[in-house]
């Protein structure tokens, strides 16, 4: 299968920028999250529901469509790109993606083309995404109990996920671990998983629970606070902020005594708006402005109303120009329904 690669793209020839996408507080837009499928081979009790209604596969954009759209957002002054899902890479022939908007690392209008996955094809496809100048992958991973592992995600194995991190290592890929702290699941976990984490060499981002879509139980029952979190942890190790960023939300501090780095993503109990330099595709063509807001446009008609994309540019431009100040996630008893219907495997991780 072979992607039609833009004039020129295929001599490594960059376009120039248009102007940088700035929304109307200041901030200036160059983190994208494309959602390549909302399907999933796992069913993560916080993210699903145990019995998913996905897309129609015509419903979704081509593979073709996909790198013209993350390309014109590249054009756009978009320096990192980052592939979600679902899960990306059970989207059928998605290393074909991949390896074309690869080309924009080469010329240098990329920084970074990386992907969030659960790990459970790592060890098939670690390899081709090395070559294809992938640097980084992010792997969710709540826990490191085989039991509880199947738990939480409604029957996926432990050791496919352990081989896939080991693959991704071997294959040169620095791997980040992904932690969704859960109240009474994984909490007595977390400083064994930190631990575990920075032995291999590997950072480990917590992540608050978040109320999109619904789920089997209550969000509340699962919901923990990452500042109580960090207090606990404060009593074991000695943690220092420090100035480290990957272009996400996430605020990190040093572990004196692991010497690895530990992150910390808190929409919930402390939301980082003021300083959002993202943006969210999903694989329907639906530009999301903001995680927890409903603020969207839709890009596939613009897509495919033109061979040029002149009607592209000015649809993100439109839409740049209109995004939110920032979230109203909230979670307690007065509210314990979702803050949004759509799960967040429609959105992209």
């Amino acid at each position: 299968m072979r992607l039609d690669v833009p004039p020129g793209a295929e001599m490594g020839a960059a376009r120039p920028a248009t102007v940088p996408m700035v929304d109307s507080f200041g901030r200036h837009i160059h983190y994208l999250r494309v959602s390549v499928t909302d399907r999933c081979d796992f069913r993560c009790i916080y993210c699903m529901s145990e019995t998913m209604s996905f897309l129609p596969r015509q419903d979704l954009l081509s593979l073709e469509e996909l790198d013209r759209l993350c390309s014109a957002f590249v054009v756009k002054g978009v320096r990192r790109l980052r592939l979600t899902g679902g899960e990306p890479l059970v989207r059928r022939d998605v290393m074909t993606l991949i390896a074309s908007l690869s080309r924009h690392l080469v010329t240098g209008a990329l920084e970074e083309l990386t992907l969030t996955t659960n790990g459970s094809r790592l060890a098939t496809f670690a390899a081709a995404l090395a070559g294809s100048g992938v640097r980084r992958v992010n792997v969710s991973l709540d826990t490191r109990n085989p039991d509880t592992f199947r738990a939480i995600t409604r029957g996926g194995g432990l050791e496919t996920v352990q081989a896939g991190i080991k693959a991704a290592r071997a294959a040169g890929l620095k791997v980040k671990i992904n932690t969704v702290a859960l109240k009474g699941i994984n909490d007595g976990e977390i400083e064994e998983l930190i631990r575990w984490a920075h032995g291999e060499g590997m950072d480990l981002t917590l992540i608050e629970v978040m109320p999109l879509g619904e789920v089997a139980g209550d969000r509340l029952d699962q919901y923990l606070p990452l500042s109580l979190v960090r207090a606990r942890l404060a009593q074991r190790f000695t943690l220092t902020d420090i100035a480290h960023r990957t272009g996400g939300p996430a605020r990190y501090v040093q572990v004196a005594e692991t010497g690895g780095r530990l992150g910390f993503i808190t929409p919930l109990s402390h939301n980082f708006c003021e300083s959002c330099n993202r943006v969210r595709v999903t694989c329907t063509g639906t530009l999301f402005l903001c995680l927890g807001q409903e603020d969207a446009a839709d890009l596939r008609a613009p897509l495919r109303a033109s061979a040029g994309d002149d009607l592209l540019h000015a649809a993100i431009d439109a839409a740049i120009a209109k995004k939110p100040k920032g979230h109203d996630f909230v979670i307690d008893r007065q509210r314990s329904e979702p803050a949004l219907g759509r799960h967040m495997s429609v959105t992209g991780g």
